[in-house]
């Protein structure tokens, strides 16, 4: 479900890698190679033979120099938060949602881009302040109504109860139904891409639940949210989303799991 990335919350949510240096890939000096017992018309007639190829040498090197340095630059150019600042500043959210899911991707690392997707154990692997920027550039362009830091919060408040949270951020909805039970909603229609006065807060961006909340789980508990805090009022969200049954509200879920 789910960037200054789903149909998943996503398809879904880098450390920076460590390009190898170039090796020389010229054959040594055979002059440094000689043995003791080799005599000086051995080692003339040896550089006769087998001349160093210098120049060959030389664009071995500078290729591989410029493969490294357009590498750096292809990792830079998939990291950066142009486009999600873009996106935001035109309160394009819905498209925002998306390239925050692609960024996280990108951050998490190889494995993560090659798969489409992030596991929640590569979120550790996220920097602190790629994902603070990113959220950052949501409270910016919201009014601190969205962002991750605005979604710990309500997860706080929410005594970090999962179905709880995914009511009160809009992500559920509750059912026309004499009993009280609440679905997930269809993505992407049924979600809300404007900052309206009725919009949710902490409804965007999405992430990816469709295999568990493992995943939003390490999100919301990055190090880059640890001094976000939230008071929690169970006794508030029992009175707004429990009236009128003793039904335990997780057991009050038509589906287990949602696809954006």
């Amino acid at each position: 479900m789910a960037a200054t990335t789903t149909n998943s919350l996503h398809r879904h949510h880098s450390l920076p890698r460590l390009l190898p240096h170039p090796t020389n890939t010229s054959t040594a000096h055979p002059t440094f190679l000689k043995p003791p017992h080799l005599t000086h018309t051995a080692t003339v007639t040896s550089l006769i033979s087998h001349p160093v190829p210098k120049t060959k040498s030389f664009r071995a090197v500078f290729s591989s120099s410029s493969a490294s340095t357009a590498a750096v630059s292809a990792e830079a150019s998939s990291t950066s938060l142009d486009l999600l600042a873009t996106h935001l500043a035109a309160q394009d959210f819905r498209q925002a949602d998306e390239e925050t899911r692609r960024l996280l991707i990108a951050l998490a690392g190889e494995a993560a881009v090659k798969r489409g997707y992030v596991y929640f154990s590569e979120v550790q692997f996220i920097n602190s302040s790629d994902l603070k920027a990113i959220d950052d550039l949501w409270l910016k362009h919201s009014n601190n109504k969205f962002g991750y830091s605005v979604q710990k919060g309500v997860w706080e408040k929410s005594t970090r109860d999962f179905t709880t949270f995914f009511i009160r951020v809009g992500w559920m909805k509750k059912l026309d139904t004499e009993v009280t039970q609440y679905i997930y909603r269809a993505f992407p229609n049924e979600f809300t891409w404007e900052l309206t006065p009725e919009t949710p807060v902490g409804h965007l961006p999405l992430t990816n639940a469709l295999r568990g909340t493992q995943l939003l789980n390490c999100v919301l508990n990055h190090p880059a949210f640890d001094d976000v805090e939230g008071k929690a009022d169970e006794d508030d969200v029992k009175k707004a989303l429990l009236a009128g049954t003793s039904k335990p509200l997780s057991k009050r879920v038509v589906k287990s799991d949602y696809t954006f």
